[in-house]
């Protein structure tokens, strides 16, 4: 069947056609071919000849601007071959220069794999000796030296950088002659991981100037906002873009689905996500359905697999579940059987959003906007490869930014892509890198401050008065007892990695907070399928106890947060009212859980964790009495600070590069820190990584748009897509949709600052 066949078959569900709020035909484009300016070496240049390939006209640009010495950000859609765009420069100065080398990074494994397999086979057409290899976590020690010794290509990925450098010693060969680094799906790399992904490059960037060498640095990401901006901070250097896309594109449908329409509508985004992945593959689609968090991906593939089979004979390999946290050998079955057609429908968060090579795929459902408008395109960009039409299909969830633009599809499809954070400020982050820095050679705050900023002496001082760097002649050099890239990691998380066990068998891994949420004593986990009952939560053992179950609810924890002003950084103020950005403690504690059928409470389970502190950066808006009068008579305050609160976070992903997972917020009638009502929103990750400093720039364009989904919304007393909140840890309460709007207004019409401190 179709995609056209498709459409219409989902145009006569009578499960989803009521819920079909727009259809978007994005036409087809025709190639753009273009011949670089810079001659190719011969074997180059007859490898092209023989495999008949002529360069789209962004390849071409790369090439150019990579052989005159600059550096490059590609900003190219996927599957347009920006793989081939900085592996012809690379291969060519190979060809030139016999002792040039080049380092290619990747943040998955399965990337690496493939582009490794590409690159043998460039090598094998041109006959440019480069010996490519991959050297991570999985590449055998007996081969190590020899990949060190010989290889003129490695792919790898940041975390095993992180490890190398402090034994650079033994790749002086390859640093001595490395000509170009590639960063390759980079918008990966904002927020925490982007900020110690930034300062990696520096530490890297340190260790080839010791060798004398400079490398030129390829930046390949999805669309943003500020891709060049976003290039210079990841790595410290001058960047050129390259943004326009010569490779041919096939026609596209795009639907939007809103389940949540109208009172009185028992649909939901799960069961319209897996209405739709089982329709599109009775059409005979390979489809893959994106979902945002672990849980979401486990229940529409339970759901799907329930539906497929009553569509008849055509979902062939039926539905399955792909998420982080599986053992890796899960992972690559998964990969091989979508790849190879076996398996035709796979529901996965958005560990497939990567390029993984998994063949060609004709739909793709995305289960709830996942965050950012660059997040949709790339999911959408795994359909229809090449020229072949495709269909990709937005899912609305309850939440406000979903509702926004499911009232609004052409704000959507025209909406500018975001700016991607990254905040080198942080200074939990730059002390952990500084200190793996010293480990790898002498620190001197003169010249490294070039790498590490201006505050890098202070910085070591203070390692030093706590006996983690020692101050020598050649400058501070690491002191500690374990190995400083042991004491660091670049993804953020706090606390070690536990094991979740069944009968003795490691089943998946998570991180603390993971835990707290998900696999907390009592709690319902799903993997692969298969419910288990989480007996206990082993936090000195780093070991989470499971067992199996045929219960069919799930739970949900309860949690309070209380927050404290440590240091005020910026304040804007008005008549009635004040916005403020800085320094803050939160403190978060799980006492409860709920326990739920569907979307029916059975019961309320007490917890004993203990308390998650967290010191970061939040921005609040502190009200007088004169503003909050108007709310008072008929209205509930706390309410509708929490309302207006929620509602702040659920737009504020449209404005800056974050998920409203990365935000956290607290709300209260009086705070004594402020001494009054205020709405806090808040970082979620040790230090702050500058999204509540960017939310506080366009907090008036927040507010606004806060307040006119608000105001809008079909509900009467508040739902998830106006004020309510899945992740609320208080349950929603107390809620006042009103009183929330009024305040959302009274925000929105702040004018540019009057007095700043």
């Amino acid at each position: 069947m179709t995609v056209d066949a498709a459409v219409q078959s989902i145009r006569n569900n009578p499960g989803i056609r009521d819920t079909l709020v727009h259809i978007e035909e994005i036409p087809a484009r025709p190639a753009a071919y273009k011949d670089p300016a810079t001659p190719f070496p011969q074997q180059v240049a007859s490898a092209l000849t023989r495999k008949g390939i002529s360069l789209y006209t962004h390849q071409s640009e790369v090439y150019d601007h990579l052989l005159s010495g600059r550096n490059v950000v590609i900003t190219t859609p996927t599957a347009s071959g920006k793989t081939l765009a900085f592996s012809l420069p690379i291969f060519a100065v190979c060809a030139r220069d016999p002792a040039a080398t080049a380092l290619l990074l990747y943040p998955a494994k399965a990337l690496s794999n493939d582009q490794l397999a590409v690159l043998k086979a460039f090598e094998a057409d041109t006959g440019i000796a480069v010996a490519p290899a991959v050297y991570d976590g999985d590449t055998p020690r007996d081969k190590r030296p020899g990949i060190r010794a010989r290889s003129r290509i490695i792919v790898s990925n940041p975390h095993e950088v992180h490890h190398i450098l402090p034994w650079h010693h033994q790749w002086s060969r390859f640093f001595k002659s490395i000509r170009f680094v590639v960063i390759d799906e980079a918008h990966r790399y904002r927020g925490v991981t982007g900020s110690h992904i930034a300062l990696l490059m520096r530490r890297l960037r340190r260790v080839c100037a010791h060798y004398g060498s400079y490398p030129l640095f390829v930046i390949s990401t999805a669309t943003l906002a500020n891709p060049t901006a976003f290039a210079e901070r990841l790595t410290g250097l001058p960047f050129v873009q390259t943004c326009e896309d010569g490779a041919p594109r096939g026609k596209r449908h795009f639907l939007l689905v809103n389940p949540h329409m109208g009172p009185g509508n028992d649909q939901t985004t799960a069961k319209t996500s897996s209405n739709l992945l089982a329709t599109c593959l009775g059409a005979g689609l390979q489809t893959l359905c994106f979902t945002g968090s672990r849980r979401m991906a486990e229940l529409i593939a339970l759901m799907g697999r329930d539906a497929a089979p009553r569509l008849g004979d055509n979902p062939q390999g039926g539905v399955a579940s792909y998420r982080a946290g599986y053992l890796a050998g899960e992972r690559r079955e998964i990969e091989a059987a979508l790849k190879s057609g076996q398996t035709r429908g796979v529901v996965a968060t958005n560990a497939l959003e990567l390029g993984i090579d998994i063949g060609t795929l004709d739909a793709v459902v995305t289960a709830g906007y996942p965050g950012s408008s660059m997040a949709v395109w790339q999911q959408a960009g795994r359909a229809g490869r090449g020229n072949g039409e495709s269909l990709a299909i937005l899912v609305a969830g309850a939440d406000p930014l979903d509702q926004y633009f499911m009232e609004h599809p052409a704000t959507f499809f025209s909406q500018v892509h975001e700016s991607a954070v990254v905040d080198l400020d942080n200074p939990y982050i730059t002390s952990g890198q500084v200190l793996c820095a010293a480990a790898e050679l002498p620190l001197h705050p003169e010249r490294d401050a070039a790498f590490f900023g201006p505050h890098v002496g202070s910085i070591a001082a203070a390692l030093e008065r706590s006996n983690l760097l020692t101050s020598t002649p050649r400058g501070w050099v690491y002191c500690g007892r374990r190995r400083a890239t042991e004491l660091v990691t670049l993804d953020g998380t706090v606390g070690e990695t536990l094991r979740v066990v069944c009968q003795g068998k490691v089943i998946e891994t998570m991180n603390q907070a993971q835990a707290y949420r998900e696999a907390h004593e009592g709690a319902i986990l799903i993997h692969r399928g298969e419910r288990y009952r989480v007996d206990s939560l082993d936090l000195e053992e780093h070991l989470v106890r499971v067992s199996r179950t045929d219960l069919d609810y799930y739970t949900r924890p309860l949690s309070t947060t209380a927050i404290s002003v440590q240091k005020v950084l910026q304040t804007r103020e008005r008549e009635e009212f004040s916005v403020s950005f800085g320094e803050v403690e939160v403190t978060e504690q799980y006492h409860a859980y709920r326990v739920l059928h569907y979307d029916r409470l059975i019961g309320v389970e007490p917890l004993t964790l203990p308390p998650l502190v967290l010191a970061t950066r939040a921005l609040w808006v502190t009200f007088d009495a004169e503003c909050t009068s108007g709310i008072r008579e008929g209205c509930d305050l706390a309410g509708a600070l929490h309302g207006a609160e929620h509602a702040l976070i659920g737009v504020m992903p449209a404005f800056i590069l974050a998920d409203r997972r990365d935000l956290g917020g607290v709300s209260t009638p009086h705070h004594p820190d402020v001494e009054g009502p205020v709405i806090f929103v808040y970082d979620g990750y040790q230090g702050g990584i500058g999204l509540a400093e960017a939310a506080y720039g366009v907090l008036e364009e927040v507010a606004a748009a806060a307040a006119a989904q608000v105001a809008g919304c079909h509900c009467q007393e508040g739902c998830p897509s106006c004020v309510l909140s899945p992740r609320c840890g208080s349950d929603n309460q107390p809620m006042d949709r009103a009183g929330a709007a009024y305040l959302l207004a009274a925000i929105a019409g702040l004018q540019s600052t009057t007095r700043s401190t």
